[in-house]
């Protein structure tokens, strides 16, 4: 089988490097990869945002398999995109649609989403650009620190933790004028939630799902926890505290209810599940 991987992470290297192990690999290739996946796929230069030129290496190479690890590709919908085209609708593909890939895509849809199938999440409210009044007062209600999320994507960075209500009113103003860039366009502000984060993955093709090893992972950009939030520094696997009774809960709560909430919507999501938990 030959199989296409889209991006150019640490998230890509290790796909391809388990994917290099497999007996059923003829060929792999990343796109546009990076050092480190050159060790075991042929790196392919394109822009993952060109659906075109991504449809010329398809078939050029003959994939039979593409595996997405970048949200910007799948929110602006390049599953559909293989769907669409009879050249490649009948390749297998590891990516949800654009409808499913907001889930990543737009926090706001996402909080809507777990507030209307009972999956518990932080207290929030969104404001756009011209809210910035409302914005403001809403913090006031909440108790320091404020919690300000881009709406869109932002690589990772999109979230802020302010420790104060002026210091969170400055970077509220700093993402509704574009520091951010489209992602900013509206804020998610949520209360503060006390706790160990961990991270979940799950894979699933719609129907069937697997809960894959979970992950301790730290975005803050310096020693000690401190600074701005990155695309992710390190993490560590297993977590101590995610024992059998809380994976357990964590499925009944939240795995579930997101399969048959994404059913429900008539979503036809196929591929992996991205769930930040507190405890």
């Amino acid at each position: 089988m030959n199989v296409l991987i889209i991006g150019s992470g640490g998230r890509e290297n290790a796909i391809a490097w388990k994917i290099s192990q497999s007996k059923l690999l003829t060929k792999l290739y990343c796109a546009p990869g990076n050092p480190g996946t050159s060790k075991v796929a042929q790196n392919l230069q394109i822009n993952i945002t060109d659906f075109h030129k991504i449809k010329e290496l398809v078939l050029q190479h003959k994939i039979e398999l593409v595996v997405v690890g970048p949200e910007e590709p799948l929110v602006n919908g390049l599953r559909d995109f293989f769907l669409a085209d009879e050249q490649l609708r009948d390749v297998l593909f590891v990516g949800p649609c654009s409808k499913g890939a907001r889930l990543e895509g737009s926090k706001d849809f996402a909080k809507e989403f777990m507030v209307k199938y009972n999956i518990p999440t932080a207290a929030y409210s969104t404001f756009g650009p011209d809210q910035y009044p409302q914005a403001i007062e809403f913090m006031k209600s909440l108790e320091a620190p404020y919690v300000i999320k881009a709406d869109g994507l932002a690589a990772g960075k999109g979230v802020v933790i302010a420790d104060s209500l002026d210091q969170a009113s400055s970077d509220l103003k700093l993402i509704l004028d574009g520091k951010f860039g489209k992602a900013g366009n509206k804020v998610v502000i949520e209360e503060f939630l006390h706790g160990i984060e961990m991270s979940l993955f799950v894979l699933t093709d719609g129907k069937n799902h697997m809960v894959l090893p979970e992950a301790k992972d730290y975005k803050r950009i310096g020693d000690g926890d401190k600074g701005p939030n990155t695309g992710g520094m390190g993490a560590v696997s297993p977590v101590p505290f995610a024992n059998d009774e809380f994976m357990h809960k964590v499925e009944q709560n939240i795995v579930l209810p997101t399969l048959k909430g994404l059913r429900q919507e008539d979503i036809d999501y196929r591929g992996f599940l991205f769930i930040g938990l507190m405890n």
